[in-house]
């Protein structure tokens, strides 16, 4: 159970219906990778904001896992909640479905992760909400976030040190 500073999985759970059209593919017929990435973006900074009652910035897309093709025609569903908070950063999950509405069918066809940051009215981070489970999915997903925020650290030293590589051998080469 949540602390006056914590608020349930599902206050901040929020879904996004839409229909694929061709002008939303490729020439495989199948939905543009970066149109189901923009609609990921949308739905988890929403999620985001109902969270921490505040504006956010993404700081990170941890993943975006393609399962099953999305194709001209599926009804999509991207689902998000926050899975995981820290001192200002938000985790949160999306997951996207393809729901055949003719046979009352729902396929999983992407997963992904971000990471947002809640900010005032200057720009600089401010706290946020704790988050708890309330079912067994909420449950899975919040208890294998440390994980998830451990290795996410440690790619944002990874990337850190890249940065730091090629600024020095841009000014040798």
């Amino acid at each position: 159970m949540g602390t006056t500073n914590s608020k349930a999985m599902s206050k901040s759970r929020s879904i996004k219906t839409r229909q694929v059209f061709p002008q939303d593919t490729n020439h495989h017929h199948t939905m543009f990778g970066g149109m189901l990435m923009a609609n990921i973006d949308e739905i988890a900074a929403i999620t985001a904001m109902k969270h921490s009652n505040a504006q956010v910035v993404t700081a990170s897309t941890d993943s975006v896992d393609f399962l099953k093709p999305i194709k001209t025609g599926d009804v999509v569903s991207y689902e998000a909640m926050v899975s995981y908070a820290g001192t200002s950063s938000m985790e949160v999950c999306v997951q996207i479905t393809i729901e055949d509405v003719l046979k009352n069918e729902r396929h999983l066809a992407a997963l992904s992760f971000l990471t947002f940051v809640a900010l005032n009215d200057v720009g600089k981070p401010i706290s946020v909400p704790q988050v708890y489970p309330e079912t067994k999915t909420e449950t899975w997903f919040h208890e294998t976030a440390l994980a998830r925020v451990k290795r996410r650290k440690e790619r944002r030293q990874e990337s850190k040190e890249t940065i730091e590589f090629l600024a020095n051998v841009q000014h040798i080469e």
